[in-house]
């Protein structure tokens, strides 16, 4: 009989086991998903572009080395941000279709967990770059962590120009790469930073379209009202994808490029370009997903374009 219980525990052992390896993976899946992998993964592509065209870059032990610190510092400041917004918008994201089932939304990690899981990642992603690459990649980060919490995350409650006030800090990420590079910003940093600023808007104003729905219902004013809309979204789509062909052919102009690139930006600026006037004639939910592929599409592209025909 006193062999009993040891047998009972023995017997369920296993079972908790499962259970516990079950909760850990959904804890783990859900921490992930707070760091908003998808966006750090064209965070990670652009910051690599500046830190590899900057002038000088030469592959080697010590090149491979930085890149990994630069990489590494810059996904933890990005995986923070991302989870300091999504605890500030909490409320917020309960009241969308397509953001209710976050994991701070939806009740699964506590919003106090998130905070402090947000803050650790930011300190030791900003710290780390400091430390391990440079100061000035470092203060570019806390910059743009900053200016995207505390300027463009309450901004989308006030004014359709959040978009404006978002892209500057959302265009910083190839700086951040030509920092560590070179320890500061050339003229040539600032032609990466201006094609990323001007491709967040069709970009944006995609996904806009295809939830206006919902951020109305949760009381984001991401898109003007009446006829001002339509003038907003044409704006925003057609004249800024239209500026940035020239903007991405500047490389090549300047000597940083070949013709390969030059073709291939060509043709990418004229694909995002057609998209882009596609959809903000049409303002249909078809057009709209269609132009945020071909955005997914372009930039990476056009930056690996870059990175392979450099000169």
């Amino acid at each position: 009989m006193a062999a009993e219980p040891t047998l009972a525990v023995l017997n369920v052992a296993p079972g908790a086991r499962r259970d516990w390896a079950v909760r850990l993976c959904a804890a783990t899946a859900d921490y992930w998903a707070l760091t908003k992998p998808e966006v750090n993964f064209l965070i990670l592509v652009t910051t690599f572009a500046g830190f590899y065209l900057a002038p000088g870059t030469v592959p080697g032990g010590f090149w491979i080395l930085r890149i990994i610190y630069t990489l590494l510092g810059t996904l933890l400041v990005a995986g923070g941000t991302g989870t300091l917004n999504q605890f500030l918008e909490r409320f917020f994201d309960a009241q969308m279709r397509r953001t209710a089932r976050r994991p701070v939304a939806s009740g699964r990690i506590k919003s106090s967990h998130a905070l402090w899981f947000g803050i650790s990642l930011s300190l030791a992603g900003t710290l780390y770059l400091a430390l391990a690459v440079s100061v000035l990649a470092s203060l570019l980060a806390l910059v743009t962590l900053l200016s995207y919490l505390f300027l463009y995350t309450p901004l989308k409650r006030r004014t359709p120009l959040c978009t404006l006030v978002g892209a500057f800090p959302g265009a910083v990420p190839p700086l951040i790469g030509w920092a560590a590079a070179r320890g500061r910003l050339d003229p040539e940093a600032w032609v990466l930073y201006a094609m990323v600023f001007l491709w967040q808007f069709p970009h944006f104003m995609a996904i806009a379209w295809m939830y206006r729905e919902d951020y109305a219902r949760a009381g984001y004013l991401i898109l003007p009202l009446g006829e001002l809309r339509n003038r907003f979204v044409i704006w925003q789509s057609v004249v800024i994808s239209l500026a940035l062909i020239p903007l991405s052919l500047i490389p090549t102009i300047s000597g940083k490029s070949g013709l390969v690139y030059f073709a291939g930006a060509l043709m990418l600026g004229s694909m995002f370009f057609f998209c882009s006037a596609r959809f903000a004639f049409r303002r249909s939910n078809v057009a709209a997903r269609q132009l945020l592929a071909a955005s997914i599409v372009y930039l990476p592209a056009v930056f690996v374009l870059m990175i392979l025909n450099k000169k």
